[in-house]
């Protein structure tokens, strides 16, 4: 390819989009390959459940039926579960019933839970009577009153014998592959998060596009814990791995003994996982005992992949890595690294764009595109994007311009090759261990407390976990200064166990800019030298 003279990566239409629904894929995909293995379930405490092609195409045309006798297509089902095989079942039978699926994390806690049902104009809900110690069921109870508009509460304990009792429909509802297929919860600089509505082509297609460019062989086994909550989960790694009619082994919770005992077992081609589970494996005590033999492709993402931990996996078992960037606005994935790719570009790059995507690197101020090598804004244009934020025409025309241009809110440069290196973020946010953070809500709940006069979060580099979050709390002089146990059990009542600061300091005042803006950069420097009292 031509060098580039700016940075701009033109689209790739060498690959054509697929207008196909993710219903479709499965039925294509069962066709093709009936008796081949599609899912394999694995979890610390029970045996392996296994469905073929056939069987998976099976129970979600009989959850379609169900559905379609609860909820009219077009309405809005949310899910809120861990890594269970029927999270799978639920999102294809709603694919087929012309249902679109909300997606939300299984460590959400009673308001987030609530905001998320009714953001997302839920008409139903689907859940795992318990996960991790919480009794889901008696939180589903406490919420509901909070959420007039969901008609159906379902537990998926029994749900999948009463699915394959429903007799199947003799026609399904037609379904728009440019139509909403999910709605998933994103991060996003007003502090809570936002429902992206995302078309069944834009995650079917970039699934495949992911999928080709980690160079697996077709049919490789796929092993990952990743949430499926997250694109990364039901999209790259469930829709990927049906692209190439292989077996998808799932793990329902991230657990280093499960996960290595079933890249063995099945001999997994390919693993998917943030850089944090990547360094869980790593760190097992046992990893030498375990044959990682078959193992050729190691994909990353959701937050930077140290060079350390793609030299490791080298030394380890021999796998490549392929790291992805993107955002779930995104669909998600924009720029992947390849096997292919030098030492180098894989180490220190985000990897090229993906066919299909217009990338550019644009002034944060006005927006016209950078020379090469220059940083700006990672702004991105074509199929995958989001159809737009849930009810929130503001917030989407900021993150879409009149152009078309999605703007990611992430800084970065693209060289002559195309090759993107990000650099930072223009959003205010924290990724810990691939998961998406918003200072501003912990901050509130904190300011909340009686003796918490004022709080500022923010992110700490972390070698494990890429951040941790941290705290800086200017307690109220007329009341006693609470202790960081006392304000952790406090936010763990009223928000999700990871959103916990896990250190805490104290400050008398914050650093403000002329404007009167906290300045959260001179804030790290104090921590940094040591210039911050801890609490």
């Amino acid at each position: 390819m031509t060098a580039l003279t700016r940075s701009v990566w033109p689209i790739d239409t060498s690959r054509p989009v697929l207008e196909l629904t993710v219903g479709e894929l499965l039925q294509q995909a069962a066709a093709e390959a009936p008796e081949r293995l599609a899912l394999v379930s694995v979890a610390p405490d029970r045996n392996a459940r296994t469905w073929t092609y056939a069987q998976l195409r099976d129970d979600a045309e009989h959850a379609a039926a169900w559905l379609l006798d609860r909820f009219r297509p077009g309405e809005h089902i949310a899910v809120w579960a861990p890594n269970v095989p029927e999270w799978l079942v639920l999102q294809y039978g709603a694919a087929l019933g012309g249902l679109v699926l909300v997606t939300t994390n299984p460590a959400l806690r009673g308001p987030e839970l609530e905001y998320a049902l009714d953001r997302s104009h839920a008409a139903g809900v689907f859940y795992t009577d318990r996960f991790r110690g919480t009794d889901m069921a008696a939180l589903i109870r406490a919420v509901l009153p909070a959420a007039p508009a969901v008609r159906e509460s379902v537990t998926f304990d029994g749900w999948l014998d009463e699915v394959r009792r429903t007799e199947k429909r003799s026609q399904l509802p037609v379904v728009d592959p440019r139509s909403a297929t999910q709605i998933q919860f994103t991060s996003g600089t007003t502090g809570r998060a936002k429902p992206a509505v995302l078309a069944h082509r834009s995650m079917v297609t970039n699934a495949a596009f992911v999928r080709d460019r980690c160079g697996a062989s077709p049919g490789a086994t796929f092993a990952t814990a990743l949430p499926l909550f997250h694109t990364a989960g039901c999209g790259l790694a469930a829709l990927g791995s049906m692209h190439q009619r292989a077996t998808l082994v799932l793990a329902e919770i991230f657990d280093p003994t499960t996960m290595l005992t079933a890249i063995q077992d099945h001999r997994a081609e390919i693993y998917g996982g943030v850089p944090a589970m990547l360094h869980a494996l790593l760190a097992h005590p046992g990893l030498a005992d375990f044959d990682l033999g078959a193992l050729r492709v190691v994909m990353s993402g959701g937050d930077a992949v140290p060079p350390a931990l793609v030299d490791s996996w080298a030394t380890v078992c021999g796998a490549a890595t392929s790291a992805v960037y993107g955002q779930t606005e995104l669909g998600p994935v924009v720029c992947q690294t390849s096997p292919a790719d030098s030492p180098e570009d894989n180490r220190f790059t985000a990897g090229r764009p993906l066919p299909g995507v217009e990338v550019s690197i644009v002034d944060p101020g006005t927006g016209a595109v950078q020379p090469i090598g220059v940083e700006g804004e990672i702004c991105a244009r074509g199929y995958q994007q989001m159809i737009g934020y849930l009810d929130m025409p503001a917030e989407t025309a900021q993150t879409i311009d009149a152009e078309g241009r999605l703007h990611t809110g992430d800084l970065g440069t693209m060289d002559a090759r195309g090759y993107i290196r990000v650099t930072g973020r223009l959003k205010d946010m924290i990724i810990r261990g691939g998961e998406n953070i918003y200072p501003r809500e912990i901050e509130q709940a904190l300011v909340a407390h009686p003796a918490i006069a004022d709080a500022a979060v923010l992110g700490l580099p972390d070698e494990t976990w890429g951040e941790s979050v941290a705290a800086v709390v200017r307690p109220d002089p007329a009341q006693p200064t609470p202790t960081p146990a006392e304000l952790h059990d406090y936010l763990r009542e009223r928000l999700a166990p990871h959103k916990a600061p896990k250190s805490w300091y104290v400050a008398e005042s914050f650093p403000l800019n002329a404007m009167g803006k906290l300045q959260k950069f001179r804030l790290r420097d104090q921590i940094a030298d040591g210039r911050l009292d801890a609490l």
